[in-house]
């Protein structure tokens, strides 16, 4: 009898969960921009929700007297951070990464980052994905939609006691300077020296920005800033009077929030048995080349006091 010689296949023995799940959830979730850069403050491990205390007192210093006398106003109030669930699943063929794993694997490829076995490539692939879709829904995200919870913008335009300005012009080069300064104007004495100030700008504001500074704003001059027009930017920080500008790519165009990073919060599930993780080889199962990638996980954001906030929406 002639014996057929059949074609390698790869094939993933392993299920990823348990001590791992959470590994590759941290690396999903708080890998977009706005986690990655610490530019939010991070509230994991919440198994259902927590309630966020707001304290507020009037005039709380007195003249003197001999007796006590509590006449000050103590307000509390709270805000409740309540993570949803979500979950990939997720189905693909194996065939169609096989020629970038083997690459990687045989030492082919130019690219020294990509995981070494076939699971972690595709760990990684949908965790990439996972991170782009949780930094936009933590700053445009609408929980009427699939795989989606309310973001800050929807939170915030639904809060009267934030502080709206602007009225969604647009943001160019000529102008940004002008609409950035009413953002600036807007926030309140008490906060505009705070630490943890910062003025949360879309892309495209800053690239507006950084192209004014370059020689396109009115009152910069046409050599832009230290005469080196459009090079003057090399990827640093950047401030305006004062107060430091954050990139956040998850925000709508034409978007600005000025908050404190303390005000604002990102809740997650993060190290909870609520989280999983698996890759499940279907090859066994049904003899196909394809590959099951379950991920469940926990997210959502809340944001304190609505009336230290400034948003140009």
């Amino acid at each position: 009898m002639k014996k057929v010689q059949l074609a390698t296949t790869t094939n993933i023995t392993s299920s990823y969960q348990g001590e791992f799940a959470g590994d590759y959830i941290s690396a999903a979730l708080l890998s977009g921009s706005t986690l990655d850069n610490g530019l939010i403050t991070v509230k994991p491990n919440i198994k259902f929700k927590e309630v966020i205390k707001k304290v507020e007192t009037d005039g709380i210093i007195k003249d003197a007297t001999c007796d006590f006398d509590p006449t000050s106003t103590l307000t509390l109030t709270e805000r409740v951070l309540q993570p949803e669930y979500q979950q990939v699943n997720l189905q693909l063929c194996k065939k169609d990464f096989q020629s970038d794993w083997d690459a990687i694997s045989m030492g082919y490829s130019a690219f020294q980052t990509l995981p070494s076995s076939f699971a972690d490539f595709l760990i990684a692939h949908v965790s990439a994905k996972v991170a782009q879709k949780t930094e936009q829904n933590i700053w445009n995200g609408a929980a009427a939609n699939q795989g989606e919870f309310d973001g800050f913008r929807a939170k915030l335009l639904a809060d009267a006691t934030v502080t709206d300005v602007g009225g969604g012009a647009a943001v160019t080069a000529a102008n940004v300077i002008s609409k950035i300064g009413l953002v600036v104007d807007a926030i309140g004495s008490s906060l505009y020296t705070s630490e943890d100030m910062f003025i949360y700008v879309s892309q495209n504001v800053a690239r507006a920005y950084v192209r004014a500074l370059g020689g396109f704003a009115t009152n910069v001059g046409a050599a832009g800033v230290n005469s080196d027009g459009t090079q003057w930017y090399t990827g640093g920080t950047l401030s305006f009077d004062g107060v430091k500008l954050a990139v956040a790519n998850g925000l709508a165009d034409n978007t600005m929030v000025a908050a404190e990073k303390s005000n604002l919060f990102f809740g997650t599930g993060l190290m909870n048995d609520q989280n999983e993780v698996k890759v499940i080889d279907m090859a066994d199962i049904d003899g196909s080349q394809n590959v099951r990638v379950v991920m469940r996980f926990s997210a959502g954001i809340e944001f304190g006091i609505g009336s230290d906030i400034v948003l140009y929406s």
